[in-house]
């Protein structure tokens, strides 16, 4: 096809040959959403396309020592993993449609669904969701379908910017959702028991919370139990290399976002949901799940068990919609796993708590500087208050060459002198040292 600009002339040209003017052309469009011109600049070569794609770049502070959390982490990254993942069999593969010429493929994302089901100590896991947050909107949905009722508990310790989806995703649904409001950092029992009755799905919880606060809900899994409503929780896959598993909490459905097991902080990703569950629900599950078997012969073979995509079955038999293939991601999830190791992970994990707390301790040092919570244990999170607000120490640090924290502000009343600090194994001692100094400083 030979190339053809977008000149006036030529858009003149294809409106005449298809009887429409451009008013008519976008006619459907609601006015408010209309664009307010359509001059766009001219083509440009390569050559000059890629300088002014690295002067745009050149805009970004790459160079900051980052203490920012919030739900997506720097961890550190063997070399081995983009090594791996590069191979052209994993890296140009797509959705095994076809289990004789997949093998591989289907293999690694069993031992993918395996390894989640290892960390979280639930029965079953899928192949993987888009990221966290939407992980948790499938798991809500999912446990509707299994109770067949239609109000949802969630505290507001769970990430924010997961309830934001939430809610987007339920605007047009007729879904009863309760926020509850958590108590000095912890999930807020008294109003999440008080707000659960027959018409209960699904409590949402959090562990490590938002705000990087430890609990055990064994208690609160009893008790939603007993209501015949299910619990759900997502969690910091890292953290559980020290911590109590949903799974031994009594949690129903796990869900988590796997950025942290060997992808990089970027911004827009790309991400990685992850959701076990137990074993019970299988059929409720969202997306696909891969399984063993044995061939004719008796060799060991893996295939699509179950596909509860619409692309496979009828639309309104379907669990979900999601029909991109997340496979890359979850094969450097278990590459990551893989190359850490059990003990590898839980030396990881003990770093990333003990770090956290040093710089905790570290901090409180400084003049005016308070704990905003009282809750005791926390992972590699914590909450500091400032004398005063967060938003604009964090942009004053960010020339001192930190990315400081998160201020809360953004998403809690109350909380504009707050920030969320969050300390990685990446961080050493005297990074944090150089970081209380500038804080200091630039209080």
């Amino acid at each position: 096809m030979p190339f053809i600009s977008n000149t006036p002339e030529q858009q003149k040209q294809m409106l005449a040959d298809i009887g429409l003017t451009m008013d008519e052309l976008f006619a459907d469009i609601p006015a408010e959403l209309m664009a307010k011109s359509f001059d766009l600049p001219a083509g440009a070569s390569e050559q000059q396309v890629r300088e002014r794609l690295a002067e745009l770049s050149d805009k970004n502070s790459t160079d900051l020592i980052c203490f920012l959390g919030g739900g997506f982490y720097d961890h550190f990254i063997p070399a081995a993993v983009n090594s791996i993942i590069s191979r052209g069999e994993f890296y140009t593969a797509y959705t095994p449609y076809q289990p004789e010429l997949s093998q591989g493929t289907l293999q690694a994302i069993y031992e993918f669904q395996s390894a989640i089901c290892r960390l979280t100590e639930m029965e079953v896991a899928n192949a993987s969701l888009y990221d966290g947050g939407t992980a948790v909107y499938e798991a809500m949905m999912m446990a509707l379908r299994i109770t067949g009722r239609n109000k949802v508990v969630i505290d507001d310790s769970v990430n924010p910017i997961y309830r934001v989806m939430i809610h987007s995703y339920t605007r047009n649904l007729r879904i009863e959702l309760e926020e509850t409001h958590c108590k000095d950092g912890l999930a807020n029992r008294e109003q999440i028991l008080d707000r659960v009755d027959d018409q209960t799905a699904a409590v949402i919880l959090q562990n490590p919370n938002f705000f990087g606060c430890i609990e055990d809900f064994s208690d609160i899994a009893a008790a939603v139990h007993k209501k015949g409503a299910l619990l759900i929780v997502s969690c910091y896959p890292i953290s559980l290399g020290i911590l109590k598993t949903p799974g031994a909490m009594g949690a129903d459905i796990v869900t988590g976002e796997g950025q942290s097991l060997g992808m990089p902080v970027s911004f827009g990703g790309p991400y990685l949901g992850f959701m076990a569950s137990r074993k019970q629900y299988v059929h409720k599950m969202p997306g696909r799940i891969v399984g063993e078997t044995t061939d004719k012969i008796g060799r060991r073979a893996y295939v699509l068990t179950l596909q509860a995509r619409e692309q496979h079955i009828r639309r309104d038999k379907a669990t979900s919609n999601i029909c991109s293939n997340e496979a890359l991601c979850a094969l450097t999830a278990l590459v990551y796993l893989s190359l850490l190791g059990k003990e590898g992970l839980k030396a990881t994990a003990q770093l990333c708590a003990d770090k956290a707390s040093y710089a905790y301790q570290r901090l409180m040092k400084i003049s005016k500087v308070q704990p905003h919570f009282r809750a005791k244990w926390f992972f590699n999170e914590f909450v500091l208050d400032l004398p005063c607000e967060a938003a604009g120490v964090i942009a004053k640090l960010i020339e001192e060459g930190f990315a400081a924290g998160f201020p809360l502000s953004r998403y809690y009343q109350g909380m504009e002198n707050s920030m969320l600090i969050c300390v990685t194994e990446k961080r050493t001692k005297q990074q944090i040292g150089m970081l209380a100094e500038a804080l200091e400083s630039v209080l």
